[in-house]
């Protein structure tokens, strides 16, 4: 809580007041008035995240690269263990 506190402290001569329409208007900014006017600031800041990979169908193959077939490998077929040679009678 001090960390939030410290915070909009610092923030308070960044940002311009931001009001409802029934606020009054303050010639000094509270901390809860300065979190409500938080959403100017954080949007001239902007994010270093990229934007998000679009969804649905894939692009494809791109156009001029060269095809290639998949590598294929031979079955492996296991030959009969030493007690599956003859089937178990139950009796």
């Amino acid at each position: 809580m001090p960390l939030v506190t410290w915070q909009l402290w610092l923030a308070k001569d960044l940002v311009k007041e931001t009001r409802l329409p029934w606020q009054k208007s303050l010639s000094e900014l509270t901390p809860g008035r300065v979190a409500q006017s938080m959403l100017s600031l954080l949007i001239g800041i902007g994010t270093p995240t990229v934007a998000p990979k679009r969804r649905g169908n894939s692009d494809g193959w791109q156009p001029g690269k060269a095809r290639t077939k998949r590598c294929r490998y031979p079955v492996v077929k296991k030959g009969k263990g030493r007690f599956q040679k003859s089937p178990k009678s139950i009796s």
